[in-house]
């Protein structure tokens, strides 16, 4: 039978990416002692008051047909959200979609086809080869160094771009490495776009999740206003991933001509998570600090717990829920540590590999368990990388 060649574009693309995760859940369902620290889950509920909301539109009929821009209710809170980054933001500037995920895959249909280069940092959100080249597009990669914190520096930028590209897949506050861009760093980053006219696509789901940065952004920056879409959502600020609700806000022209693309795919989202997503927009809500402050104490805890360890090195992230650890002083890469340590230890940590090149001698640690597993962790992390430097100088 035959396929769109999209399935074959997509086939290594998917889940292969997550395989220890999957063996890690596989192992832990069959009863192994087991910490996991693959995925941003967050350890916190939602907030209360917004389970209630989204209780209280059900029952009071919020659930039959939206519309493809989105609920009154949200495009006005986003408005408001928006406007106080940028004076200029109204209703036009907004789609909502049920996460930042499928605003993504629509923003990228909207904006690139086949030939189509879309320049992205190495190291890249696992998902975010699969959203290039779902249109025909391909990933142009600009590799972000160890040496420079991970932050994409503009001469970087500029030498990776080529004639095909015409979009930036931008990613700050950055998944996998914490990197949070400054604002000189994003000018400079936007003059190259301009230079080239380059769309900037902007990931910013953990904007709220910032330790000690300074949160910036191309949107905030009027020089790249007309060129700038953010993508976001509800996931990781308010702990609430399953709800699956995001939004992308752009120039008013590209929203009015990605609607129809939007409305074709998905007709817009839940009546009654619009309503708990607007709730979360208009309300004060602690979960964003809470969550800030329990993942900077525990990055800073796993670099004190592994600060003597051997052949590892704490990369400390600048937001976000997950740390690098640098294991290439053990001789081993990224993969085949992350491996040894599930099968040796009972550890489940993401190899680096899953999030390209820059990022090979490197393993993912999420910050979303609670102290005492993430301690013990860090004990097992310790004993596999003293036992593999051990090997490694007994054969020196």
């Amino acid at each position: 039978m035959r396929y769109a060649s999209i399935t074959s574009r997509l086939a290594d693309l998917g889940s292969g990416k997550w395989s220890l995760h999957i063996r890690a859940r596989q192992l832990k369902a069959s009863g192994a002692d087991l910490i996991e620290l693959t995925i941003g889950e967050p350890d916190l509920p939602p907030d209360r008051a917004l389970l209630d909301e989204c209780q209280r539109a059900m029952n009071a009929g919020r659930y039959r047909y939206s519309n493809g821009r989105g609920e009154p209710a949200i495009v006005a809170a986003l408005a408001e959200k928006y406007r106080r980054r940028r004076a200029d933001v109204t209703a036009a500037n907004i789609l909502c979609f049920p996460g930042t995920q499928t605003a993504l895959f629509a923003v990228m249909l909207g904006l690139t086809e086949a030939g189509d280069g879309v320049l992205v940092g190495d190291p890249l959100y696992a998902t975010y080869e699969g959203v290039i080249r779902a249109t025909g597009a391909h990933p142009v990669l600009v590799p972000l160094k160890p040496e420079h914190g991970f932050h994409m520096r503009a001469e970087d930028l500029e030498r990776a771009v080529t004639p095909a590209c015409r979009v930036l897949l931008l990613n700050t506050p950055h998944n996998p490495t914490g990197a949070v861009l400054t604002a000189a760093e994003i000018a400079a980053i936007g003059e190259v776009a301009r230079r080239h006219d380059l769309w900037i696509v902007c990931d910013e789901v953990y904007e709220e999740l910032v330790f000690d940065a300074v949160f910036a952004s191309p949107f905030d920056n009027p020089d790249l206003a007309e060129r700038t879409v953010v993508v976001s959502s509800i996931s990781k600020s308010h702990a609430a991933p399953g709800f699956r609700s995001g939004w992308a806000i752009g120039p008013a022209e590209f929203t009015e001509r990605l609607l129809p693309v939007s409305e074709t795919m998905l007709f817009g989202q839940q009546p009654f998570i619009a309503d708990m997503t607007a709730y979360a927009l208009t309300h004060e809500i602690d979960t964003a600090r809470q969550m800030r402050e329990a993942y900077r104490g525990r990055a800073g805890r796993i670099a004190m717990a592994l600060a003597r360890t051997p052949g590892v090195s704490v990369l400390p992230p600048e937001a976000g829920m997950f740390a690098l650890i640098d294991v290439a002083g053990t001789g081993l890469s990224g993969e085949a540590f992350a491996w040894a340590l599930l099968e040796e230890e009972g550890v489940a940590v993401m190899p680096g590999s899953s999030f390209g090149e820059q990022a090979q001698d490197f393993v993912r640690v999420s910050l979303t368990v609670p102290d005492a597993p993430l301690d013990e962790a860090c004990r097992r992390i310790a004993a596999l990388a003293e036992r593999c430097t051990d090997r490694r100088e007994r054969r020196a």
